[in-house]
C-alpha cells in the first residue's frame, strides 16, 4: 500500500514558518539531499497556503519536481492547472482514491492545517522531519492544537552539516 509521508523542514521550536508564512530560516547543508526522499515518492498534497507560498518562492510558478500536485482548497475552484490539481476533496477521500492506484509513496508536504487534518483522519503513516537549529519564537506551527493523541516510532535519525537533524519516523497502530 502507498504510504502517506510527512516530509517538512521546521524550526528548533517547532514552526513551519513565519507568521507572515516565511521559510527564510529553513536550509538545506552541502552534505544533505532530498534525492532519496524523492525517489520514494511520486505524488504529492498540500494545502492551498502552502502551494501560494511555493509559487511566491519561485517567482510566480510552480515547481511540482517532477511529482503529481494535489491540492486541498475550500476556497479555489476544483480543476487541472499548470503543474497541479486543485481539489475539494477531503483528504481521506482523495487519498482513498490515490492509493487505489499503482504508484510510489504520496507526499504531504504542508501546511500545519492540512497536517492537522490527516492526523484527525489517521492518514499519516511515516513522517521525516527536517529540523533546523533555529528558534523563530513564533510563527505557523507544524501540528496546530486539534488532533487527536497518535504515535509514531523513530525508524532513523541523521545529523548532517550547520546542525541540521532529520528525523523518520513510522505510524504504530494496534492491529
Amino acid at each position: 500500500m502507498r504510504k502517506v509521508v510527512l516530509g517538512l523542514g521546521i524550526s528548533l521550536d517547532g514552526y513551519i514558518a513565519r507568521a507572515n508564512g516565511s521559510v527564510d530560516f529553513l536550509f538545506m547543508p552541502k552534505d544533505y539531499s532530498m534525492g532519496p526522499f524523492f525517489k520514494t515518492v511520486d505524488a504529492a498534497v498540500m494545502g492551498r497556503k502552502t502551494l501560494d507560498v511555493g509559487i511566491k518562492m519561485s517567482g510566480g510558478s510552480f515547481d511540482n519536481y517532477g511529482l503529481k500536485c494535489y491540492v486541498l482548497s475550500r476556497s479555489l475552484p476544483p480543476g487541472e492547472r499548470e503543474g497541479y490539481e486543485i481539489t475539494k476533496d477531503t483528504p481521506a477521500a482523495l487519498i482513498a482514491e490515490l492509493r487505489k492506484r499503482e504508484g510510489k509513496n504520496i507526499w504531504m508536504m504542508g501546511g500545519g492545517e492540512l497536517a492537522r487534518e490527516f492526523l484527525k483522519a489517521d492518514l499519516i503513516d511515516a513522517m521525516e522531519i527536517g529540523i533546523v537549529p533555529t528558534l523563530i519564537g513564533e510563527g505557523i506551527p507544524l501540528f496546530p492544537a486539534g488532533f487527536p493523541e497518535r504515535e509514531f516510532k523513530l525508524v532513523e535519525n541523521k545529523a548532517y552539516g550547520k546542525g541540521l537533524l532529520v528525523l523518520k519516523y513510522e505510524r504504530t497502530r494496534e492491529r
